[in-house]
Formats: structure tokens, C-alpha cells, sequence
């Protein structure tokens, strides 16, 4: 994406030392080469899912490239799939309703939640750390970003490790998690290979978004 474009995107209340600071990375990010969230010694998204981490206060972490994603991952790890019934929010969007019936889920009334929503654009970024509080005990929460117009991206955080494996297994691409992949030797038996799908987010997108992340509280002093 170039600095025009992001300029485009970008409110109003953006300075152009975010402007710099948002063209540095991309230029850092695209000097090292990697490209791939698949690389070993990528280190941004490592660095936005340590972040994440400890604004919500979540042990785990697993980025998406899209927030329909998220959801699916929400959902796959919980074991909610084809002919299950899942729960969502009144205010839930005719998207996340679509997905999950494409997905052939039932939707039913209640309050026991699969998963918690919070969109975050440049209006409330500067007030994640409560919106994150707010949901603290949430047992799935899945944060878009997409409103930061970076690309599309979400995260899944959630406590259980359960659920972790099985959402961070959903979005690599093969039967096999990255450590295994090469030898088609299963290590964590309790995860069922099953269909998988190409939902890693670039580093370059994870970069931006870590990065408007770490500059949430300077928005209002340029």
C-alpha cells in the first residue's frame, strides 16, 4: 500500500509523523524480505500478538487476514461446525450471520455467546484497553481491525488452549500445523486434520496495525 493511499484512508486526525512513522515500517518490513507470515524469523506479528496479549490480558493470540476468519476460528474452535447451533449477538451483522449459515450453523437465540465482537477503527482505537476490559471474561473475542484501513484483520483471543490450537491450526494452509508439515507427522493427536484454509495475515498489515496499536494515546497530541 502506498503512503498516498494510506493518506487517502487515514482520518483526518492522523498527523504526518503517523504518516512517517506507518511508511518506515512498510519500508523496514519490506527491506527484510519476509513477506510471509510462514517464515520462521518473522517477527512483526509475533510482536502485534505479544501486544494484543497484554492490552486484554488474554494467554492467547491468533491473527487472521479477513474478520470472517476470526469468526470461523472462533466457531472451529469451540467445535461448532456443520449441523451445529451456535449463538450470536442481537446486534451481530448480516455478515456474521451469512458466514455461519454458509458455514451450515443454526443460529438460535441466547445468551450464551460463541464469541464477542469489537470493531476498532480510528474513533475508538485510543479506548481498546477498555473495550477490552469490558470483555474480560469473555471466553472467545474476536477484535477487527479492518476499520484502520490497513487491509482486512482480526484477531481471536481467548484463555483456552483448546480453543487456541484448533483456530491457529484452522488458518494454515495443508492437514499439518508448520512444525509438522514437512514430516506429515501428527504431534498433538487431540487436533483432527481437517480442511484448512489460507488465513495468515501478512506482515506488512501486522506491522501498520502494531504500530497504530503502540501510538493509540499520541492521536490527540499532534
Amino acid at each position: 500500500m502506498s503512503l498516498a493511499k494510506i493518506s487517502e484512508q487515514a482520518p483526518q486526525k492522523v498527523s504526518q509523523k503517523d504518516y512517517f512513522s506507518i511508511s518506515f515500517v512498510l519500508a523496514r518490513v519490506l527491506n527484510t524480505g519476509i513477506i510471509m507470515s510462514i517464515e520462521k524469523n518473522e517477527k512483526e506479528l509475533k510482536g502485534l500478538e505479544s501486544t494484543l496479549s497484554k492490552l486484554s490480558g488474554k494467554k492467547y493470540v491468533t491473527l487472521y487476514n479477513s474478520f470472517t476468519a476470526a469468526i470461523h476460528g472462533a466457531l472451529w474452535g469451540q467445535d461448532i461446525v456443520y449441523g451445529s447451533q451456535a449463538t450470536l449477538a442481537h446486534s451481530a451483522a448480516p455478515q456474521e450471520r451469512k458466514f455461519a449459515q454458509w458455514l451450515g450453523i443454526e443460529l438460535i437465540e441466547g445468551l450464551d455467546q460463541a464469541y464477542t465482537v469489537i470493531d476498532i477503527d480510528w474513533q475508538n482505537l485510543k479506548d481498546i484497553d477498555t473495550l477490552l476490559k469490558q470483555h474480560s471474561q469473555d471466553k472467545a473475542i474476536v477484535v477487527n481491525f479492518t476499520g484502520l484501513s490497513f487491509g482486512p484483520v482480526a484477531t481471536l483471543l481467548t484463555n483456552e488452549e483448546p480453543l487456541y490450537k484448533k483456530s491457529e491450526r484452522l488458518k494454515i494452509f495443508g492437514a499439518f500445523d508448520l512444525r509438522t508439515m514437512w514430516t506429515q507427522t501428527e504431534q498433538e493427536f487431540e487436533i483432527q486434520p481437517g480442511v484448512q484454509f489460507n488465513y495468515r495475515l501478512s506482515p506488512l498489515v501486522g506491522a501498520c496495525v502494531k504500530l497504530s496499536l503502540l501510538r493509540r494515546d499520541k492521536q490527540d497530541e499532534d
